[in-house]
């Protein structure tokens, strides 16, 4: 096996042995590995992108674990790039604030470029920010926000905790998703959290809004797991926790806020956690045969995005993509779709511009090139800003140019 990635035999939450094979993939290379130049060779390696089912404990899971340090030291993904999460997480702050605790220490690992963070530095809030990328630290130590450079772990809890103090609030969005051993990686918080009235608070892409929507492409190997409450509430219980709320939200297509407390604490349990597990059951998210016929669904999918995009080509007509978020790699590898197809992407982000897309070798351009280029359909691999993206350009609408929606169903606007 290659020396960056490795196989689990075990469920990582529950460790069961007792694992089915329920979504396949096509192999992909590392999801946000952005090419420099086309003659970067190892970033173009695949890896396998296989989804597995706990029998024991219904957790959807990846077993290929590809290691942190490739993944996350040099880092793309900017939180403060989107004025969507900007707003998202200064109401994020305020919910916690008007509902929980008012003041102390919040500590957010993954902190990304301290977006959120700013929200409860705003609000009155002492803060720290653990995140490995040092890039995208620095961009957050330039705003202002403390922030330490490096994996969050039981030793830098101890090391948090001894120069700090404990805790009031302690977040991880989308941040979960990626931790191969979450037993160690709760344990680092428990040592963290005020144990009277301290909450442990993330975000998680929920499994409901993938399958109901065939969100497939946020399947890539940062995302190490594909999370509904049952499992999740199970996980927490084991490690000395309670889950007080559980709230569905709108962010990246769809996401689960788990808000918990450690076992004892001072607020009371919402029935919002029964009513989740209730409907998670039945819509059969705990079942293995709704991801067998999920996978069918991403097949019919992929045939009919494919059809459309030949026959558009086939009239000498131009493509280009709109976002190059991670996502996009899983969906152009699974439906096949590259440079052939679409002449470039644009996105927003200038982490992202004039690098290439992982693999596929497709250039990543501001968002003028498509008054220069002037292209005829727009792939929009940023389905999730879809509304924002069809609004923002209506100049190329206007001039004739049509948007192509991938997901949830294919669509031409």
């Amino acid at each position: 096996m290659n020396e960056k990635i490795y196989k689990r035999i075990s469920c990582r939450q529950c460790s069961s042995k007792d694992l089915s094979l329920a979504i396949k993939l096509n192999p992909t290379p590392l999801a946000n590995n952005y090419l420099k130049d086309l003659e970067s060779k190892s970033k173009n390696e695949v890896y396998p992108l296989d989804v597995f089912f706990c029998n024991h404990c219904k957790h959807l899971q990846l077993l290929h674990v590809v290691e942190p340090k490739v993944l996350y030291s040099d880092y793309v993904y900017v939180s403060g790039t989107s004025p969507i999460f900007v707003n998202h997480f200064k109401n994020y702050a305020k919910n916690l604030f008007d509902n929980y605790v008012k003041d102390g220490l919040v500590i957010d690992i993954g902190s990304n470029d301290g977006t959120l963070l700013k929200a409860f530095k705003d609000l009155g809030y002492s803060v720290i920010g653990i995140e490995p990328a040092k890039n995208i630290a620095q961009e957050a130590k330039n705003n202002g926000i403390e922030t330490i450079v490096d994996f969050f772990s039981t030793s830098i809890s101890e090391l948090i905790k001894s120069d700090y103090g404990t805790a009031n609030v302690i977040t991880a969005n989308n941040v979960f998703a990626h931790v191969d051993n979450p037993i160690n990686f709760l344990k680092g918080i428990k040592n963290l959290l005020s144990a009277d009235k301290g909450i442990f608070v993330f975000e998680v892409s929920y499994l409901r809004d993938v399958i109901e929507n065939n969100f497939f492409d946020t399947i890539y190997h940062e995302h190490l797991d594909y999370h509904t409450l049952l499992p999740l509430k199970g996980l927490l219980e084991r490690c000395g926790f309670e889950v007080l709320d559980a709230n569905c939200i709108d962010t990246h297509g769809g996401s689960l806020r788990v808000i918990s407390q450690l076992k004892g604490g001072l607020n009371n349990v919402s029935p919002s956690v029964q009513n989740l597990i209730e409907m998670e059951e039945k819509l059969g998210l705990h079942s293995l045969s709704t991801f067998l016929r999920f996978s069918e669904k991403i097949q019919i999918c992929g045939e009919k995005l494919k059809e459309i995009l030949k026959d558009i080509k086939s009239k000498g007509k131009t493509i280009v993509g709109y976002g190059a978020p991670a996502k996009a790699t899983t969906l152009l590898y699974q439906f096949d779709i590259g440079i052939e197809t679409l002449d470039f992407i644009v996105d927003d982000s200038k982490w992202k511009q004039f690098l290439y897309l992982p693999g596929k070798k497709i250039p990543i351009y501001p968002k003028e090139y498509i008054f220069t280029k002037k292209p005829d359909y727009i792939l929009i691999l940023a389905w999730n800003f879809s509304s924002s993206i069809i609004e923002n350009n209506q100049e190329f609408k206007s001039n004739g140019g049509k948007f192509i929606i991938p997901l949830p169903t294919v669509e031409i606007v």
